[in-house]
């Protein structure tokens, strides 16, 4: 069995948007440093929690070079390879790999109903295109998202599909099986912004995939789960419960709290969110500064251990 190479949590950096609608480049450059400094595995990008489908492909490609550039080797980037078509998604694919990325993510293509064929087709087409782990992300909301069936025939397909990366609660026992059959060679990345790592670590859950913003928080709450303190882990996952709640009632609400959130923490100086999205109501950007409000404490006392963390390995 070889080990998966990489485990715990694994943050999505959002696109920063400058004034003028373009990608501010040297804001995204800040984020990555945030993820190292926060202990984060890896990095994603340009993926949903990147507001990519807003973004142009010469877009999306110089938000990858960037972030590859600026990572420079310290922390591994998972690059999004999302395309309706699958010729296209393993062009984008091996583009990513030339470019030094560790491994791919790709979302099955989900606007509208396809066999399970085609469905395990695509998936095939773009592991077959690199050599590197693929990540294979299924949100769907509105049907039934693949399972260990799939898992099964794809890994016996293709030896670089490692992971599978699914946004809902209640997975437990395919993670469960998913190990069992397998034998550890394909792992499960949750998503929905860390809001079932409490239930699913436990169940054997690789790693997660959550938004940037509360990255050093779900990285001391994993670790908690590792060295198997569940009380702890519970009790600070708890503080942070009521913001992820109240951000992940719709994708666009994300963008916003999830931007605004690291604007309070100074680690973005712009909160756009590139249009169309939602507006936030009076009362629900009131309730939002709340949250953050009371969430500021927390995120400074984390923020504080990391960089004494840091200072000690330093010296």
């Amino acid at each position: 069995m070889s080990p998966l190479p990489i485990r715990g949590v694994v943050p999505i950096l959002p696109t920063p948007f400058r004034a003028d609608d373009e990608v501010d480049l040297d804001a995204l450059a800040g984020l990555v440093e945030f993820a190292i400094t926060a202990g984060a595995s890896a990095v994603g990008t340009p993926a949903f929690g990147s507001e990519f489908y807003k973004l142009t492909d010469s877009e999306r490609l110089r938000v990858l070079e960037s972030v590859m550039t600026r990572a420079n080797g310290r922390i591994p980037v998972v690059a999004q390879c999302n395309h309706h078509s699958p010729r296209h998604a393993a062009r984008v694919a091996r583009q990513a790999q030339e470019m030094g990325a560790a491994a791919v993510n790709v979302a099955l293509p989900r606007q509208f109903p396809a066999s399970s064929a085609q469905i395990l087709n695509y998936a095939r087409t773009v592991c077959d295109s690199v050599s590197v782990p693929v990540v294979v992300q299924d949100w769907y909301p509105g049907g039934e998202p693949v399972g260990l069936a799939f898992a099964v025939e794809l890994r016996r397909h293709c030896a670089n599909f490692r992971y599978l990366k699914r946004e809902e609660p209640g997975i437990g026992p395919l993670i469960r099986a998913i190990q069992l059959e397998l034998g550890g060679e394909v792992g499960v990345f949750l998503g929905w912004g860390g809001m079932h790592v409490p239930e699913l670590q436990p169940a054997g859950a690789c790693g997660v995939m959550p938004g940037l913003a509360l990255a050093d928080v779900l990285v001391r709450i994993w670790r908690l789960g590792s060295d198997s303190q569940w009380s702890a882990a519970y009790s600070l996952f708890a503080r942070i419960a009521p913001y992820l709640q109240f951000s992940l009632q719709t994708f666009e609400q994300f963008h916003h709290a999830e931007k605004l959130l690291l604007c309070a923490r100074t680690i973005l100086q712009s909160g756009a969110v590139r249009p169309v999205t939602i507006e936030l109501s009076p009362d629900a950007r009131a309730y939002l500064d709340n949250l953050i409000h009371e969430l500021l404490p927390t995120l400074g006392a984390i923020a504080s251990n990391s960089d004494n963390k840091s200072d000690r390995r330093a010296s």
